[in-house]
């Protein structure tokens, strides 16, 4: 049988569509490691001397077995998630915990802190685990995960681990707008350059150490943070579009600098993760999506609950899965599994299907 040149393209190209069907991409990741603030931290707070900590109800409220973790929701993060659709585990376990497993260590731990942010001036209140300190827990795990797995093996699974980072919210919070002590120093574009050359170095000391995938995500509109509206609006409560408006600069910026942060670190992947659009979904349509409640918590008065505010005997709503927000800051399960679904669809993808790694090169 003879066979013409597009009859062979077309076999090609649903050979490529099936394996994208069948969720090839799994293959590619060998642990999932993390960083950042609160939005990811699964744990380590809990082990730390700091105010910030959600390792008491109603925080964990709808986690399984109904209870609290130290997660800032009620109920699983997005990296919990992420590691279920890429058949790792079904949580990440936060580095800090003391009775971690062999298993744990080769599949992927979690270094964020809830309060950090990449200025080390973020984490001086707080008390949390700096980004850059985070680096030097990493260092730890890196040679554990050596002792454990052979040198070559450890490299592998280093080279094939899907890193998150995920943060930044809390530097523009806590030094700029709330406590504004970075605003004596730096105008609002100056700071966004200082905090993504932060960034920058922190990655290349990731990929030093053998990282090579990393998705970092940008800022959420953080005018839309009830907090945010709460500092800002006593009875009309609407979304902060100043805050908003350099949050979205700061991600055009980001964008463009994690292209040349690639370019610079040969072999690398380094992929913007949206979370302004998603959530801006959420708050401008949300029964489209399910969801009733965009601008308050679903804890307490949900206007500033957050943290020790938001305990044991302070109520909740009913449905969390109607709210955007479970506290005055962090969303609820129901928003990070469409953040998660967001990110299964448009970033993870973009690892599987690099130019650069297949035979179209």
């Amino acid at each position: 049988m003879v066979y013409t040149i597009p009859f062979i393209i077309l076999m090609l190209l649903c050979t490529i569509v099936v394996a994208t069907n069948n969720n090839s991409m799994r293959l590619k990741f060998s642990s999932i490691l993390v960083f950042g603030d609160s939005t990811v931290d699964t744990g380590n707070n809990n082990y730390i001397l700091t105010v910030a900590k959600g390792n008491h109800l109603p925080y964990g409220r709808d986690f399984p077995g109904h209870v609290p973790t130290g997660r800032f929701s009620n109920g699983k993060l997005v990296p919990d998630l992420l590691a279920s659709v890429l058949k790792l585990k079904d949580t990440v376990p936060p580095f800090l915990d003391p009775n971690l497993s062999k298993e744990d260590l080769l599949t992927g731990v979690n270094f964020a802190s809830a309060a950090s942010g990449f200025d080390d001036l973020t984490t001086v209140l707080s008390g949390a685990i700096s980004v850059s300190k985070q680096i030097e827990y990493f260092k730890v795990y890196v040679a554990k995960l050596k002792s454990i797995a052979r040198e070559n093996e450890a490299k592998r699974i280093l080279r094939d681990a899907l890193v998150i980072i995920s943060a930044g919210t809390n530097d523009f919070i806590f030094n700029f707008y709330d406590i504004p002590t970075r605003k004596l120093e730096f105008n609002i574009s100056k700071y966004q350059d200082y905090l993504q050359n932060r960034l920058q170095n922190f990655l290349k000391e990731l990929y030093d150490l053998g990282c090579r995938k990393f998705a970092v995500t940008g800022l959420p509109p953080i005018g839309c943070i009830p907090i945010q509206i709460t500092a800002n609006f006593v009875m009309d409560r609407k979304c902060v579009e100043d805050e908003n408006s350099d949050s979205e600069l700061y991600n055009r910026k980001l964008e463009k600098r994690l292209l040349q942060i690639q370019a610079m670190l040969p072999g690398s992947r380094v992929v913007y993760t949206d979370v302004y659009d998603p959530l801006m979904n959420l708050i401008n349509q949300p029964e489209k999506y399910g969801f009733k409640e965009t601008n308050r918590g679903c804890c307490g008065t949900d206007l500033f609950e957050l943290v020790p505010l938001c305990n044991a005997i302070t109520p909740t709503c009913d449905d969390a899965s109607k709210f955007v927000f479970w506290d005055s800051v962090h969303p609820t399960e129901a928003a990070y599994q469409y953040f998660t679904k967001h990110i299964e669809v448009e970033v993870l993808p973009k690892f599987q299907f690099h130019m650069d790694n297949i035979f179209f090169k």
